[in-house]
């Protein structure tokens, strides 16, 4: 592996203005009543990522469907990438008609050996600001892991079972949900409808549902049950990939003494397979 750490400071800056159509267009994939869009609503956590969407040239595409490696991130020639978790710190609601900057940097590039071999871990800060604000909206962390191709034989880490759940959820993921969700956020990774590729290339006995939906599920979960809820904080992290072969569910277990909701997915044998905390204000 080549040491990578040169990218460590990169930095990448993208505008965007808050439009109303994709949010208009997640509430129906999120399966939530049509409601009136108008300048000035707040977004729900994790909903900007309608935003600041890729848009790398065709040419530019590599075989994944990401954008070839080496401009922002770094050429990191493992073929799986995977969304590993995010940190978030919401600070301050991003509305409806404001115009958006996102400010992203590479903190840090890290490299294991794993159990089938090397990896590579990735972290970028994201930095949200609204109408030219100084501070602000939003701070991100996402992780992102890059794993070798699966090779005969490799076994998958011992699951851990979830826990029981105050607030549930069955989700089934259909190809319509995944290319919806895709759609929505620009997402051209071929592991969420190429089945072909994900079962051929990548080694996975099915599509792969997206990390940040399951995520966006998770809290749209919790405003289900607490529609007042004031998300201040929330950090996910993945256990296990989930596949559209089975129904999964999005589970919640609030603590009222802390002010913190821990949530979770589950696949269809009730193994664990992302953990997540919601901080309230």
């Amino acid at each position: 592996m080549t040491d990578w750490t040169q990218w460590i400071g990169r930095v990448e800056t993208r505008d965007d203005l808050v439009t109303a159509a994709p949010v208009r267009g997640l509430m129906a994939t999120l399966d939530r009543e049509a409601a009136e869009v108008v300048p000035g609503r707040a977004l729900p956590p994790l909903w900007h990522w309608l935003y600041f969407l890729p848009s790398e040239r065709q040419s530019d595409i590599g075989a994944d469907g990401h954008a070839r490696r080496g401009n922002f991130l770094p050429p990191v020639p493992l073929p799986r990438r995977m969304w590993a978790g995010s940190e978030f710190e919401f600070r301050a609601p991003v509305r409806v008609g404001d115009a958006v900057r996102r400010t992203s940097t590479i903190v840090d590039v890290t490299h294991k050996q794993g159990r089938t071999g090397p990896l590579a871990f990735v972290r970028v800060r994201h930095e949200i600001r609204c109408n030219d604000d100084v501070d602000p909206a939003i701070v991100e962390f996402h992780d992102i892991v890059y794993r070798p191709a699966r090779q005969p034989g490799d076994v998958d880490p011992a699951p851990v079972a979830a826990p029981s759940a105050t607030w549930q959820r069955v989700i089934v993921p259909d190809d319509v949900l995944l290319f919806r969700y895709s759609a929505l956020t620009f997402n051209g990774h071929r592991i969420h409808y190429d089945r072909k590729y994900v079962t051929e290339v990548e080694g996975y006995p099915g599509l792969i549902v997206h990390g940040p939906l399951i995520a966006t599920l998770l809290l749209d979960l919790l405003r289900r049950h607490r529609p007042e809820a004031d998300v201040a904080a929330f950090s996910f992290r993945a256990r296990r990939p989930t596949f559209d072969l089975h129904p999964f569910s999005v589970c919640a277990a609030p603590d009222t003494d802390s002010g913190k909701v821990r949530l979770w997915g589950a696949d269809h044998e009730g193994w664990l397979t992302m953990d997540a905390v919601a901080t309230l204000r």
